[in-house]
């Protein structure tokens, strides 16, 4: 709180006290008013030092710069320009431009960037400094921090530079800087001294390209061929910052000094000894490793993930022939959060002193991609796998519940076989539900959208939500009054929520309350959130939060992986949120998770919002209830061909069709089935087939019997999920698709609609 405001509240608090007719709180109100009175007085004598220390700071550093002949700047944290001396005046006419990264946009483009770079790099070691090359020439750019919150900054430009200093000139090691065609835009004076002049490409300078940064490369040089350790700088617009680093011994004089030249190399650099102890480290190097010189450290202690003991990995490079091996990728121990690099070893020194120099180059952000990009194929063969072993169970248990749909036609509930059969027939479809949920999280399962309401849909899963939680935990539901529908399939969405909310209840074994709200979302720019991009439009927001043990950030990346699960062996198979994902992301919705150890979880879900009205969804056949009626009942005399090319899917459809008075063909592949139709007599109604065979597939065969026979009705099935034959689906005429695995009454109730 400011000083003043203390002072005025004492004030308030002192009258207070005069006015009040209570001795004993007027005495009170006097003693606090009075404290605070000093309290605030004191508060603005040490502002009033404060200030003064930091206004005697900045006329210090003005009297610094004054008389300096070199462009000047004094700045505040936030890049104020508090001070400027006569050179910079009239080096930059404008005096109403009073920010440092405005005025140096004459200079070179996007100064924001350099300047953020080189404070930080003055807050944390109190200076740094940078080689900038641009179009009018080299500019070196200091900054040494001289105060909490005062920054002298000096230019120096190309022109005020001497002969010897111009761009990198300044370098004592051998600098070039090139386009992305390779052709070189600048030389320093040593990388001249060491080619006997300016050349204008890369080729005329390395035998070998590309340049790989941290291995040894043959110069050409004017006095012969020079094995030097390259180190690549990448720039902006594809420019490319190359240094040489010579190994002791093998390049001459005019190549460039020795190691105390690459202090300020901004390229991470070390010298390490065969056993593993780092001789010399460089200001980057230093920086990247988190590295404290002082304590004498090993290359082991501060890198990791190699595979092998690093002190056998430096050993072996060290009695290698080959003048570089190949670079390995390795994470940083003493990094605050994950950090990668790859390390290029690089034997140096005559045999009694041999060393390695190491160029380091940061691949965090590599390896982050690989990482996804590995994840990414994984959850793809994971999904192949699925979607794979889906269809065979699909068969499987079409057949199985097929054949027990036969075998409850002809038992009654009074008959003793009829429980077990009707035991067989549940497990059956617990079965199909658990293949589904692995079509789910690889988002290919069939889903039947419609227009829902997600208040009606939550209002008639309470029950079945207050029996999963428990009488220890507390459901709450809250709804936008106004909110839109969605597009989605009903069952798919009630298993997200059964998922969630049970997750939610495990997360509290000692009870809470699970809240659950849903409301109208408008999202105007696209939002960017755990690497995914959610487009600008209206999308309905369904929240899930509970107030249990949180999740760790380090698993929170993997909750949505399947089979990755954080209970007890037994108590999950972690397909639960993998199955959660794959449904929202085939209704075309988002999902993300907030949450902190010990306070919680919420999950939040985006679906877009609906507004053009009801609609009509016919795609397969409509569920309807699994009861098999008591006794056959005969439609009529139309003739069915059916071709399935598994066994037992077809011998129970061809019995349930023949039950319902159907007349059936019967062909076990494409190719059968067109022989069939090749007798122009033969009367077909409707084709029944499988999409999968062998030899031509279901829509492939199918199109080439609609050429004679166009008015034919069509029903594909199969075990994979519809959008593997859409394309095909819509360029035939009067089908539809039926899921496997389907029931005897699905079978006969698709059939009897295509017909009717």
């Amino acid at each position: 709180m400011r000083p003043w405001i203390v002072m005025l509240i004492a004030i308030g608090v002192l009258v207070t006290g005069a006015l009040t007719a209570d001795p004993t709180y007027a005495a009170g109100l006097r003693l606090v008013g009075w404290a605070l009175l000093v309290t605030g007085l004191a508060g603005y004598l040490w502002l009033l030092y404060t200030r003064h220390g930091h206004a005697i700071r900045l006329r210090a550093a003005g009297e610094l710069i004054r008389n300096d002949t070199q462009v000047a700047f004094v700045t505040n944290e936030a890049g104020d320009i508090r001070e400027r001396n006569l050179a910079a005046r009239t080096r930059f006419h404008d005096p109403f431009v009073d920010t440092l990264g405005f005025v140096l946009t004459d200079i070179f483009a996007n100064p924001g960037a350099v300047l953020f770079r080189m404070q930080s790099r003055a807050q944390s070691t109190g200076f740094a400094s940078e080689d900038i090359v641009t179009r009018a020439g080299a500019v070196r750019l200091t900054v040494q921090r001289m105060g909490e919150d005062i920054f002298l900054w000096r230019l120096l430009e190309e022109g005020e530079r001497q002969p010897a200093a111009r761009g990198g000139d300044a370098l004592t090691l051998p600098m070039l800087t090139a386009g992305p065609s390779g052709t070189i835009l600048y030389m320093n004076e040593a990388f001249r001294r060491l080619m006997g002049g300016r050349v204008k490409s890369l080729d005329a300078v390395f035998s070998e390209l590309p340049l790989v940064s941290g291995r040894r490369h043959r110069v050409m040089g004017v006095d012969g061929p020079v094995h030097c350790i390259v180190a690549e700088v990448q720039g902006s617009g594809g420019r490319r910052e190359v240094y040489l680093i010579p190994g002791e011994g093998e390049a001459p004089d005019r190549a460039g000094p020795g190691w105390d030249a690459i202090e300020e190399m901004p390229v991470p650099l070390l010298k390490v000894a065969v056993g593993g102890e780092i001789l010399e480290a460089n200001r980057q190097a230093r920086d990247l490793l988190h590295a404290d010189m002082g304590r004498d450290p090993r290359l082991g202690d501060l890198l990791d993930g190699l595979g092998r003991p690093i002190a056998e990995w430096l050993r072996d490079a060290a009695r290698t022939t080959q003048r570089t091996t190949e670079p390995e990728f390795l994470r940083i121990t003493n990094a605050p959060s994950e950090r990668f690099v790859q390390v290029a070893l690089n034997p140096a020194g005559p045999e009694g002193e041999r060393h390695l120099i190491i160029v380091l180059k940061d691949v965090t952000e590599f390896k982050s991609l690989e990482a996804q990009f590995v994840q990414s194929q994984k959850m793809q063969a994971i999904g192949q796998l699925a979607g794979g072993v889906a269809h065979d169970f699909n068969n499987l248990l079409t057949a199985i519940s097929g054949h027990c749909d036969l075998l409850l036609l002809r038992h009654d509930q009074g008959d003793p076989d009829y429980s077990d059969l009707v035991q067989i027939h549940q497990n059956a479809n617990r079965a199909a539900s658990l293949v589904g949920q692995l079509l789910a999280f690889s988002r290919k399962q069939n889903l039947r959208p419609q227009h829902l309401d997600l208040r009606d849909t939550l209002s008639d899963l309470t029950h079945l939500l207050n029996r999963l939680v428990g009488e220890r935990i507390t459901l709450s539901l809250s709804h936008d009054p106004g909110l839109s529908p969605i597009r989605g399939d009903k069952r798919q969405l009630e298993q997200v929520l059964m998922n969630l909310v049970v997750n939610a209840r495990d997360a509290m074994p000692a009870g809470g309350e699970i809240r659950i709200w849903t409301e109208n979302f408008s999202i105007a720019d696209q939002l960017e959130r755990d690497r995914a991009t959610v487009p600008p439009g209206d999308y309905v927001a369904l929240h899930v939060a509970d107030a249990g043990i949180g999740i760790p950030p380090e698993m929170r990346a993997k909750i949505f992986e399947p089979f990755y699960t954080t209970k007890e062996s037994g108590d999950g198979t972690g397909l639960g949120l993998s199955t959660v994902y794959g449904i929202v992301k085939q209704t075309g919705g988002y999902i993300f998770v907030d949450s902190e150890e010990g306070k919680g979880t919420t999950f939040t879900l985006y679906f877009p919002a609906r507004d053009d009205g009801p609609e009509k969804f016919t795609t397969g056949a409509l569920p309807g209830p699994d009861v098999a009626p008591a006794e056959p009942q005969v439609d009529d005399d139309a003739v069915v061909l059916l071709v399935e090319d598994e066994a037992p899917v077809r011998a129970f459809a061809s019995r349930a069709l023949r039950l319902r008075g159907y007349t059936v063909l019967e062909a076990s592949c494409a190719e059968d089935a067109l022989d069939m139709l090749s007798d122009a007599a033969l009367k077909v109604d409707i084709f029944v087939t499988d999409v999968v065979m062998p030899g031509k597939n279901g829509p492939t065969w199918v199109r080439e019997a609609l050429g004679n026979r166009p008015d034919t009705r069509v029903v594909f099935v199969s075990g994979y999920a519809e959008e593997s034959i859409a394309e095909n689906q819509t360029r035939i005429p009067n089908s539809v698709f039926l899921p496997k695995p389907f029931s005897l009454t699905e079978l006969t109730t698709t059939v009897r609609q295509q017909l009717h």
